[in-house]
């Protein structure tokens, strides 16, 4: 009998972090490239890239992240590569609104499918975040969501729809895909743990988890984003629940408490996880099988074989 094939997304830098909190954490084009072949070869099969600025601040500018994506390719490597369209909290992706209030910037956003690569995060969704003593809404009505998944679909890119709550899987992922903007099947990052900084998003237990899960539209594979604390937890919850994995320090600065991580270690601990449940990571030829990459119409993405 066969090992089930897990996908194993590094998630190297995020929009909400800075240096200042872990060294380890990766910021600039070179950097960001180097720390992402480093997380394949121990394992990872798909990475979330976010952009930065050269001053740090977060970005959606598909220049910066054609850089990375480049960078990536040409040393080699075939990870899939999935760029956001949430972009940040600080940086080019906030602007001041009447009242002492932020928000971030849709014009900014959208700017994240133009870069080449074969995913983009998609959050059809409508929060309010509270960081660095800003309130920040993140303003997704179905009008900008359903105006993301056709700009994916006309470039050939797939959605990794990012929720936050049951209802954003019953009422604005189930909408759009029942309007035809994503193929089967639907790749869904169930984020957790974050409620503390985003209004109405669910903390981390294995109940609500299996009642995010519960709710995903037919033809979905999942994976969790366990925020801080939880993300080892939130994991190994998802692999015996038939899901995959998702680690880095955009999600988690922490290796184990007061001990900052790297994605290196966060990459190579849930693998040895994976191998021990008797599962296997999946190489990212057999992460695109499972997805359902390419998707009609993109490019093929330029990388040589690797067999790890």
């Amino acid at each position: 009998m066969s090992r089930r094939k897990v996908i194993v997304t590094i998630a190297p830098t995020g929009g909400m972090a800075h240096k200042s909190q872990n060294p380890h954490l990766p910021t600039q084009p070179a950097e960001i490239a180097e720390d992402v072949v480093r997380c394949w070869n121990a394992g990872a099969s798909v990475v979330a890239l976010h952009a930065r600025r050269p001053d740090d601040g977060a970005t959606c500018n598909p220049a910066i992240y054609r850089d990375m994506n480049q960078r990536i390719r040409a040393a080699g490597c075939d990870i899939v590569l999935n760029n956001s369209t949430g972009g940040g909290v600080h940086g080019d992706m906030v602007r001041p609104l009447a009242g002492e209030r932020w928000e971030i910037a849709w014009e900014e956003r959208i700017q994240g499918m133009d870069a080449g690569a074969e995913m983009c995060t998609l959050d059809a969704t409508t929060l309010n975040l509270s960081f660095e003593g800003r309130e920040i809404l993140m303003d997704t009505p179905l009008s900008k969501g359903r105006a993301l998944a056709a700009g994916m679909k006309a470039r050939g890119i797939k959605p990794e729809w990012e929720v936050f709550s049951p209802t954003h899987i019953l009422q604005d992922v189930t909408t759009l895909i029942g309007e035809g903007h994503d193929d089967a099947p639907h790749f869904i990052n169930l984020v957790m743990n974050v409620h503390r900084n985003f209004q109405n998003a669910m903390p981390y237990s294995p109940r609500f988890l299996q009642q995010m899960v519960d709710t995903l539209p037919a033809n979905s594979i999942f994976c969790v984003s366990g925020i801080g604390p939880s993300q080892l937890e939130a994991n190994v919850a998802a692999l015996l629940l038939g899901g995959h994995a998702r680690v880095g320090l955009e999600d988690n600065l922490y290796f184990r408490q007061g001990e900052l991580a790297t994605n290196v270690q966060l990459t190579e601990r849930i693998v040895r996880i994976i191998r021990e449940l008797d599962m296997e990571p999946a190489t990212p030829a057999e992460a695109r099988q499972i997805m359902g990459l390419p998707r009609p119409g993109a490019a093929r993405p330029e990388f040589a074989p690797h067999n790890r």
